[in-house]
């Protein structure tokens, strides 16, 4: 199969593949059509989708970034992230606190039960929004890692670790961020986001980040600026410090037509591979989410479609013109099964519900 990093440049790709995304692209570009409608529009879908639906829901808030774990007392605990309704869709960057629900099984909805982080206040690097949670244990800690930032934009993103001996205990929180943006000028200058964690077969661990150039993000138009890469840093303990392995990214879509990028990346270890499933944001369209492997964590295989858009999946009556990300399932993450050796649900954000906000949505991973 061809690798992911040999699509960067047009000489690696075999004559006939060049001429198939170069037709395409252009075709996309004359026609006014998505690259999804032309790309593989016959390929099934990694995952085998069955719906269980909103799990939860909260008058007055937007919810998003739902990260579930098995807990001791057998229940699934979800680390989510939300914000007051009347902040709108934006609240998330000048507002966001983090918390903890529970639920018997994922099969039934998610009670909340309290804050476990929120801003800090002036003077502090997670001062305006605490999001991004991402659960993990190692051993018997529990590591809680997220996004802060210090003036409600985004250029103040920071990946952040919070840890705790217990899923509903004290949990201590950095004075530091855990990773810092690269030098002025550099791939990923402008900040680090979107967390995803797993141990490497290296026997350190792996921390995938998100970011983008700042100039790029400050001077291309459209409606999504700068081209967002992951890039990977490693450690000898989760809890850092953490060393960047490059200073390019490991995961770059920019060579592709339509802007293409990438975002909200989750990453787990099955059958001696990495995986990854991330929101699509332009290689087939804004609404898919991808599927990815590695070995190494750093080569990593072109990207197939891991689901498909909501709409697929459910129907449910169009809600008010403010909700414009509407059937779109973003920050998908994985509920592995309780030995840990298969993906069995895929819980995600999506704009919607009865609150005319943004709910947690769980699917039961049949097959894959």
């Amino acid at each position: 199969m061809q690798r992911f990093d040999d699509m960067k440049d047009p000489k690696n790709f075999s004559r006939k593949e060049f001429i198939q995304l170069s037709c395409l692209g252009v075709a996309a570009v004359f026609f006014g059509s998505s690259f999804t409608d032309l790309l593989r529009s016959e390929d099934k879908p990694y995952f085998n989708l069955k719906p269980i639906g909103r799990s939860l829901e909260l008058e007055g808030y937007y919810i998003w970034c739902s990260s579930p774990i098995w807990g001791e007392d057998g229940k699934v605990h979800l680390f989510y992230s939300r914000w007051k309704k009347e902040k709108g869709m934006g609240g998330w960057l000048n507002g966001s606190e983090i918390c903890r629900a529970e639920a018997n099984s994922p099969f039934e909805k998610f009670e909340h039960k309290e804050v476990i982080l929120s801003p800090r206040g002036k003077g502090f690097w997670d001062a305006t929004t605490c999001h991004n949670p991402l659960i993990k244990k190692v051993d018997d800690q529990y590591y809680l890692f997220f996004m802060g930032n210090s003036n409600g934009k985004t250029n103040t993103k920071r990946i952040g670790l919070a840890t705790s001996k217990s899923l509903d205990g004290e949990w201590t929180r950095p004075d530091q961020p855990l990773l810092l943006p690269g030098k002025e000028g550099e791939w990923d200058d402008h900040c680090t986001t979107n967390p995803a964690f797993v141990k490497g077969d290296d026997g350190r661990y792996w921390l995938f980040y998100k970011s983008w150039n700042t100039r790029e993000y400050e001077t291309q138009k459209g409606t999504v600026r700068g081209n967002r890469k992951y890039g990977l840093a490693k450690a000898l303990k989760p809890e850092g410090p953490y060393v960047k392995v490059s200073e390019n990214p490991v995961i770059d879509f920019s060579s592709m037509p339509n802007n293409a990028q990438l975002e909200d990346a989750f990453i787990w270890k099955q059958k001696g591979k990495f995986h990854m499933v991330a929101r699509d944001m332009g290689f087939y369209n804004h609404e898919y989410g991808l599927h990815l492997t590695t070995k190494d964590g750093i080569k990593w295989n072109k990207p197939e479609i891991a689901y498909f858009d909501l709409k697929k999946y459910i129907t449910e009556a169009e809600p008010p013109k403010h909700l414009k990300r509407f059937g779109r399932l973003e920050r998908p993450m994985i509920l592995m099964s309780r030995d840990g050796k298969r993906p069995q649900f895929l819980f995600g954000a999506t704009q919607g519900g009865k609150y005319e906000t943004s709910t947690t949505f769980v699917f039961e991973i049949l097959k894959h």
